[in-house]
């Protein structure tokens, strides 16, 4: 029996895209898939809340696009969270995200090293993460188990930790691109913008998918290293991303579409329906008072400060502020687990 044909249409790629955005696209005849991010008010409005040195703001907000790339693939209600632990000047950076599109980040750091490594001239992305590790995170909800995946950070880029995950982890070949920049407005000062690209090889075929064997594994010392060729595909896929340049990532003249109809116009490349991106905190009056409602009383007593307990969102810098008596746990009432 004939199938039907199924007509896709074709167009001219936009000119221009929506900042705040998450274009899918497909390129079939090499079998790859992707995405390309736009983040411009959303990065800008997280960044500026919380004046980072610049070196900073740049790699929380690589944190994010690189974030923004993963959680927006889940097909799933749910978190998708990426936190680093390191020893470098910025030592914990956290970026939340949550389907169908918010985000909210925030980074820990030593303000002298950091200052330290600017005047030196080693503020690079692996300069300031150092060494420590990576996690990524999956949280569908409190009756469900997290899954979590960890990658080592030796004083590489964010973009090398997301290559050496999937290829460790996922074994998906995998390419990421990030780039983060400052966008100067006459009489408004500067503004932060971020952008990024993933591209994975997912042939339908199986056999196509062989990868090397992670070294060493369990071969006796001495034994040649396993080597798979790499599928023409992907090579010529990988070849493709490595020529995308900060500047067509963060341009906002340059459309998602127009971007990658310039990589793969050749090959034919199909975009889905993009998907909004906001910055937006889950932080709440009620929330922080359930928290503190969790401590010991004694706890309690050891935040009043003036006659008050005051706290503030690590995420969006909110403040709240409670009098003692109002944040007692009720009799007989069941604690909420810390």
């Amino acid at each position: 029996m004939t199938q039907p044909q199924i007509d896709i249409p074709v167009r001219a790629p936009a000119k221009t895209s929506a900042d705040d955005t998450v274009q899918p696209f497909d390129v079939s005849a090499l079998d790859l898939r992707g995405r390309v991010v736009r983040l411009g008010p959303a990065v800008d409005e997280i960044l500026a809340r919380h004046n980072y040195p610049p070196p900073v703001a740049r790699l929380l907000g690589e944190a994010i696009a690189l974030t923004v790339l993963l959680g927006s693939a889940l097909k799933i209600e749910g978190r998708f969270i990426l936190q680093t632990q390191t020893d470098g000047p910025v030592r914990m950076l956290v970026v939340d995200f949550r389907n169908p599109g918010t985000v909210r980040a925030c980074a820990r750091f030593d303000a002298s090293r950091v200052a330290g490594a600017i005047e030196a001239g080693k503020a690079s992305a692996g300069a300031l993460l150092g060494h420590g590790h990576l996690a990524m995170t999956i949280d569908q909800g409190a009756d469900t188990s997290r899954y979590q995946g960890l990658v080592a950070l030796d004083g590489g880029s964010l973009e090398d930790a997301a290559h050496e995950y999937f290829r460790s982890s996922e074994q998906i070949p995998t390419r990421v691109r990030l780039a983060v920049g400052e966008e100067l407005s006459p009489g408004t000062g500067h503004r932060w913008r971020a952008g990024g690209m993933l591209l994975q090889f997912l042939p339908k075929a199986p056999e196509r998918l062989r990868v090397a064997d992670l070294d060493p594994g369990d071969a006796p010392e001495g034994t040649p290293t396993h080597e798979v060729q790499e599928d023409d595909a992907w090579v010529e896929g990988r070849s493709m991303i490595s020529t995308v340049e900060d500047l067509e990532l963060l341009d906002p003249s340059v459309s998602s579409e127009r971007l990658v109809y310039r990589l793969f116009h050749e090959r034919g490349v199909r975009v889905f329906k993009s998907v909004p991106i906001m910055a937006q905190c889950s932080c709440s009056r009620d929330g922080v008072e359930a928290m503190l409602r969790s401590f010991s009383q004694d706890d309690r007593d050891h935040m009043v400060e003036s006659g008050t307990i005051s706290v503030t969102c690590e995420f969006c810098s909110a403040s709240y502020r409670f009098a003692p008596e109002d944040v007692r746990a009720q009799s007989g009432e069941a604690k909420a687990p810390s």
